[in-house]
């Protein structure tokens, strides 16, 4: 059976290209700087987003952790949204590794609400966790693939800084945002202190991120790298992926959005009701409201015609990336519509 795997742009498989960099790329010991490939990749995420330096993680979660334990102390508070990656996926890693503390806001179109975050930006009181930093999220998976315009972003951006607040920016899907607006990564970048920025989803590298900010940060961060295991070796065969996907893959993220939003005009034209708008990238959520299919069976029926998507609550989510064609678009859409 031909699968359709729309559960997440994670299942991406590289490239025959890209797996001939894998192979031809130049190895050290990344632990003692002398992997000339993941040197070459921080350089290239260092001057794509702004930044003074880079360091390369394993995973994003990875990377947001250890953006939180390189710039906050114990018993800091960290401001979240209530629907962040951070605060619902990372299993709880601020407050497990950082003894940090979670300090939460309701969200709205792609960021924290004003009221909420600054809320917590309290005078000093031996009651109270001092809020030190707010945890942003572009594009916002929970908030439907979500992406803040840069104007946006920036308006935001500086009422935290002015109240005293670091930002880091998970940036596990940026590159969509960027492409979304036509605008290069530093509109967003410019603008926070650390950012972690995905490889292995929609750029199509099969592991990695990188986290990206000042050169003190970055060699705090390498540091706690170290405690939380994840110093690698000939990590190059790693950082081959990565650069390929980010001298290849970006633009090409524009493809994902289109055939996003022809999945989303295909299932309403059959009465589905599918979230997808004018700030929407690679995803589509959808319910099966009108319908006499509850969400798990819709999924578990389309699972057995070879279509494959996630469930998020009492909604599925559907992700475009470069591993499925429009055709394939097409057929997950017809037979979503059948089993409805």
């Amino acid at each position: 059976m031909n699968v359709i795997d729309l559960r997440s742009d994670t299942v991406t498989r590289p490239s025959e290209a890209m797996r001939r960099a894998i192979v031809e790329a130049p190895l050290g010991d990344d632990v003692y700087r002398e992997d000339p490939t993941i040197a070459k990749l921080e350089v290239l995420g260092a001057e794509m987003t702004g930044k003074e330096a880079s360091l390369f993680m394993a995973s994003g979660t990875q990377g947001n952790l250890i953006a939180l334990l390189a710039q906050c102390a114990r018993g800091d508070g960290v401001v979240l949204g209530k629907d962040s990656h951070i605060y619902n996926y990372e299993r709880g890693g601020l407050a497990v590794l950082g003894g940090l503390m979670p300090l939460l806001v309701e969200e709205r179109e792609g960021l924290p609400e004003e009221e909420g975050v600054f809320g917590w930006c309290r005078s000093a009181n031996v009651h109270f966790n001092p809020a030190k930093m707010v945890c942003l999220e572009n594009t916002h998976n929970r908030g439907g693939g979500y992406a803040v315009s840069p104007e946006k972003f920036r308006a935001f951006a500086e009422k935290a800084w002015n109240k005293g607040l670091r930002i880091h920016l998970d940036g596990a899907r940026l590159w969509n945002a960027a492409v979304k607006y036509d605008v290069p990564l530093r509109s967003y970048t410019d603008w926070v202190d650390t950012v972690q920025l995905c490889l292995s989803k929609g750029l199509g590298a099969p592991v990695g991120s990188l986290l990206c900010g000042s050169r003190n940060i970055i060699e705090s961060a390498r540091e706690w790298r170290k405690v939380v295991g994840g110093g690698m070796r000939q990590a190059g065969v790693l950082g081959a992926a990565g650069i390929y996907a980010l001298e290849n893959n970006v633009s090409r993220l524009a493809e994902d959005h289109r055939k996003a939003a022809l999945l989303a005009d295909l299932l309403r034209s059959g009465g589905v009701d599918a979230l997808y708008g004018e700030h929407s990238t690679n995803m589509v959520f959808l319910t099966t409201r009108g319908f006499d299919r509850s969400a798990p069976e819709l999924s578990e029926r389309c699972a057995a015609r070879g279509v494959l998507f996630g469930g998020m609550g009492d909604s599925l989510r559907c992700v475009a990336h470069l591993d499925v064609s429009e055709e394939q678009i097409r057929t997950a859409a017809k037979i979503i519509l059948e089993e409805l």
